[in-house]
């Protein structure tokens, strides 16, 4: 909470306000029940409790994130494990073969066809707990910190400029050279323009947790608080969409045709198409349980559902066909 404190000094007032934002409880995903029945598609035994995955065009990978390690799925669908220098909380990738995640006071690229980590520490930021990544599409990556700043990164990895005033920075999200900040303790998204500057910001329902971006330059963010589907637009910020989804919706991401979300508290994935303004359901799936993440492979219209608590990642082959 804003504090205010008045001191009398000479008979005038000094104001003294703390910079702190006003925060909530962040919103997390439902503990998901056991299945009712089997998911659909093939499940794949991955043992690991991942927190995001992404799919990578070049190699035909989907890359799963555990707490300090990445499992990598190939085409013959054998997993194998990748070991990382510490914790890693996100990860972002360029579609031709790398993977980039936040590590403390560093970024890590992981040559994903090699299985090779590179860490390259970002100068001045020793200590820093970074919390989320994401790469703009001139290559930029930007850095969310556990102490509320985002750091756009030149291409040498030198900070190139910050922006401050988050309670923490959750998720980052790219639509060209724009960038999003998801505050879930503010339950807020902020622009980030192509110098790095903070611009407009929303309040993101009730309790936002996940953000990500579509190819038709779309933000999207599950309210699983709010049990809402948001989707804004940028250059301005401006909230287009919001759209209830019951039962903890959490896990998301975004297709040329449907955006993709999960029911944490249902084991359900739902396909909508945004194509009219108003979100319309056109497929729905049984998952595995805990279905915390999502990835999607355009080219052969494969959906990935990942498990959160360890129940392996479902594959879907042609799922967007209604």
């Amino acid at each position: 909470m804003t504090t205010l404190l008045i001191l009398p000094v000479g008979g005038c007032a000094a104001k003294i306000v703390s910079t702190a934002p006003p925060t909530i409880e962040p919103a997390r995903a439902a503990v998901s029940p056991p299945p009712a029945g089997a998911p659909a598609g093939q499940v794949i035994a991955a043992g690991g409790r991942f927190t995001a995955a992404l799919f990578d065009a070049a190699t035909r990978s989907l890359v799963c994130l555990s707490p300090g390690e990445l499992t990598i799925i190939g085409p013959d669908r054998a997993p194998r494990t990748v070991t990382l220098p510490g914790e890693a909380a996100a990860i972002t990738g360029d579609g031709t073969g790398a993977a980039y995640l936040p590590g403390r006071g560093a970024v890590l690229t992981v040559d994903l066809a090699a299985g090779r980590v590179t860490e390259t520490p970002v100068v001045g930021q020793d200590d820093t707990e970074f919390t989320a990544i994401a790469r703009r599409f001139d290559g930029h990556l930007v850095l969310g910190s556990a102490g509320g700043v985002a750091l756009t990164l030149a291409p040498d990895l030198t900070v190139s400029h910050r922006a401050a005033g988050f309670a923490r920075v959750d998720g980052l999200a790219a639509v060209g050279d724009v960038t999003v900040v998801l505050d879930r303790a503010q339950t807020s998204v902020t622009e980030l323009d192509a110098g790095g500057d903070a611009g407009l910001a929303l309040r993101a329902g009730l309790g936002a947790t996940r953000i990500a971006s579509d190819p038709a330059g779309r933000i999207l963010v599950t309210d699983t608080r709010g049990g809402q589907l948001l989707v804004f637009g940028v250059e301005p910020l401006i909230e287009r969409q919001a759209f209830p989804v019951p039962d903890a919706p959490f896990g998301l991401t975004g297709s040329a045709e449907l955006t993709w979300v999960s029911q944490s508290a249902s084991n359900t994935v739902v396909g909508y198409d945004l194509s009219t303004g108003i979100p319309v359901e056109k497929v729905r799936y049984p998952t595995v349980r805990q279905p915390d993440s999502l990835a999607f492979d355009d080219a052969s219209d494969t959906l990935y559902v990942v498990s959160g608590s360890g129940a392996g990642v479902q594959v879907i082959p042609e799922a967007g066909v209604t």
